[in-house]
């Protein structure tokens, strides 16, 4: 993990001060305590907090072209640079490390803008064209890594994370009270919206331009269509599954530094920690957390998948001091986050970096094949879909409001008598989405 930050300065004859680079920066050391580098010229400045793990003594950033006139702050990983660097090499470019990040800037030279489609992997960074006087930032197809931005009447801020512009720009504390309310409605605040008002996410799989003062942001990829693919058979579907799994995690195991996997027992991350071990000629590293409760325990179970792939496990029984820690993940959060599974995955993090730098685990997985209760709940439901719309309508407003709170089955007819995507929302709601529950906001808020 690394961290990057900006300012592009929007009047004639702007000047940006190292000084306020270096402040933005020491508030992202935490992702980035091995290296810090800012670029300053004129109306721009850039930099950067890195975590090294490609060429660590030589993949100091910013970097830049062959004649300084293209510089890049970068987070992620690109996995596809080796093909990308020999591609970009026939094409006459020049190296000067052996980084993922030198390919950014040559592609950008050969392709602007489109140079993102190129690129396989996690990542967000900013590129600053002196030759254009445009700043690009580009955030990856998913959204794993962050990226934010404000734009004011003096300049165009951006960071990793929401504090690296509030460093340079304390006045943008705003609270963003609709983001507020979505908050409570999916238990996290969606792209773009933040906390702050005047400070925005760039969205996954989107790109901005900075130039002349103005700023276009423009999608550059979407999730293929429902049923693109038509597999032969469930076999076949299955095969290519594996082996898209397989490449996936033997392309995010080249790095510099130890690496090693999260491992919870289930089937998520189990899965990643088996194709880990086929792909590696040692012992997969992995970690796990405990409790004395046996209510919470998962840890035999990661145990047995150690034993049953030979990793060198680690575990670690917590019983963690929470109002330290909530204190401590709260200031990283820098806004409201409801997943009580931050705490876990905190543990085992901490666990994780006293022997490797990298580690891979299996988030996303429930998103990606269902794992989760609320979908079969919600898809349970879709014969309720069949009640006529004007009938449903009727009960919502009619007999819904009359029914005193607490009354049997109250808010689940409730639910069933929304649209399917309206139920889902509902259903996950913290408090109901819909209806006369919502005057639990004072009219000030709303």
């Amino acid at each position: 993990m690394c961290g990057i930050t900006g300012i592009f300065g929007k009047r004639p004859g702007s000047i940006v001060e190292e000084a306020v680079i270096r402040r933005m920066c020491r508030t992202i050391v935490h992702r980035g305590p091995d290296d810090e580098g800012v670029y300053v010229h004129g109306p721009v400045g850039i930099g950067m907090r890195r975590l090294s793990i490609i060429d660590l003594a030589g993949g100091h950033q910013p970097v830049h072209n062959e004649d300084e006139t293209v510089w890049v702050v970068f987070n992620g990983e690109i996995y596809n640079y080796p093909e990308l660097r020999t591609q970009l090499e026939r094409h006459g470019h020049r190296f000067y490390t052996n980084t993922d990040t030198e390919v950014i800037v040559h592609l950008y030279e050969d392709l602007g803008v489109d140079c993102v489609h190129q690129l396989r992997g996690m990542f967000a960074f900013a590129i600053y064209d002196e030759r254009r006087r445009a700043l690009l930032l580009a955030r990856d197809r998913l959204g794993k890594k962050p990226l934010h931005y404000a734009l004011t009447d003096d300049a165009l801020l951006f960071g990793s994370e929401i504090k690296a512009i509030l460093a340079a720009a304390p006045e943008l504390v705003e609270i963003n009270r609709e983001a507020l309310l979505q908050f409570f409605y999916f238990s996290y605040i969606p792209d773009p919206c933040t906390a702050y008002t005047r400070i925005q996410k760039l969205p996954p799989a989107h790109t901005l331009e900075f130039k002349d003062g103005e700023i276009k942001v423009r999608k550059y990829w979407d999730l293929p269509a429902y049923g693109t693919l038509s597999p032969g058979s469930e076999e076949e579907c299955l095969e290519e599954l594996e082996q898209r799994l397989f490449e996936a995690v033997r392309i995010r195991m080249i790095a510099d530094v130890p690496l090693g996997a999260l491992l919870s027992g289930g089937t998520d991350s189990s899965t990643v920690v088996a194709l880990m071990a086929r792909a590696s000629s040692r012992p997969v590293k992995t970690f796990t957390i405990g409790f004395r409760s046996q209510d919470f325990n998962e840890a035999e179970y990661a145990r047995a998948v150690a034993r049953h792939f030979g990793t060198d496990h680690h575990e670690l029984i917590v019983e963690p001091k929470i109002g330290q820690e909530l204190d401590t993940l709260t200031g990283m959060l820098e806004e409201p986050f409801a997943d009580s599974s931050i705490l876990p995955t905190y543990f085992v993090s901490c666990l994780a970096r006293k022997y490797v730098t990298v580690a891979l685990s299996g988030d996303g997985g429930d998103e990606l094949f269902a794992g989760y209760d609320r979908y079969r709940l919600r898809f349970g439901r879709t014969p309720f879909d069949l009640i006529p719309g004007q009938v449903r309508q009727w009960y919502r407003r009619k007999v819904h409001p009359k029914l005193p709170h607490g009354t049997w089955a109250r808010r689940l007819t409730f639910n069933m008598t929304l649209p399917f995507r309206d139920r889902y929302l509902d259903g996950i709601s913290y408090l109901p989405a819909f209806g006369p529950e919502r005057q639990v906001f004072s009219d000030d808020f709303l």
